[in-house]
């Protein structure tokens, strides 16, 4: 929620409130920031007033803005968070490598026209993240933990025409810290940064350390594990 402007969380909040009729608050697994968006999101919330469970999903989706839909609803156990009960998180990041524009991938996809993008240069950079680390250099914003410690468990580039595909999974992400890894291995296909900087970056524990954040729209919070659960889904993306 925020002051001003509209959020998915109001939205949803509106949505099940009208339905239930009562004020409903939700957890989600995690936060996007403007421009960001979510294939794969998960929210949880508990209610005191019954609805058709069978119905939820199509009622949410007739009353919800166009730009939000609901894929599936199922009861939780009591004690789930959405957020608490995540085991990994999964991001996709969507880079259009060609010189000429798309107007359909405009707030889809980050557009990189000036070179071709080394793709070998790239995978050999994230190698150097996958791990336990420090994650301090690639963090916008420090959590009030101050805690900037993340597993990376896996992190895949693949080219599906002039359309690369980022896609990342970790135990948990600090501040626009996938974005800023984006950012930096993009900078590591064009040449402008030595794949093998990684380590140096992690170890300096400073943003500036690290190269530039990649745009918003280029991102999707794709899937959220849980022990018995798994909510990805392929962003669907065309050039």
């Amino acid at each position: 929620m925020q002051s001003s402007g509209r959020t998915v969380a109001g939205e949803l909040e509106k949505a099940l409130g009208e339905l239930f009729e009562e004020p409903v608050k939700i957890t989600g697994a995690g936060r996007t920031d403007t421009g960001v968006h979510a294939s794969g999101q998960v929210i949880s919330f508990i209610t005191s007033r019954s609805f058709p469970f069978e119905r939820l999903a199509i009622a949410l989706n007739s009353v919800l803005p166009y730009d939000i839909s609901v894929r599936e609803v199922a009861i939780a156990p009591a004690g789930f968070s959405a957020r608490f009960s995540a085991r990994e998180r999964t991001y996709v990041y969507a880079v259009l490598n060609r010189p000429d524009r798309s107007a359909l991938l405009a707030h889809r996809a980050y557009h990189v026209y000036r070179r071709t993008l080394d793709l070998n240069a790239m995978r050999a950079a994230a190698a150097h993240l996958v791990g336990e680390h420090d994650f301090r250099s690639f963090c916008g914003v420090l959590p009030e933990s101050g805690v900037t410690v993340r597993e990376v468990r896996s992190v895949a580039i693949e080219a599906r025409d002039d359309l690369l595909r980022m896609q990342i999974s970790a135990d948990g992400f600090v501040h626009r810290m996938v974005r800023t890894i984006v950012g930096t291995l993009v900078e590591c296909g064009l040449g402008r940064r030595d794949p093998n900087s990684l380590p140096a970056i992690l170890a300096a524990l400073d943003r500036r350390a690290a190269g530039l954040t990649a745009p918003p729209h280029g991102l999707y919070l794709a899937g959220v594990r849980y022990d018995d659960y798994d909510s990805y889904q392929e962003p669907k993306l065309s050039s």
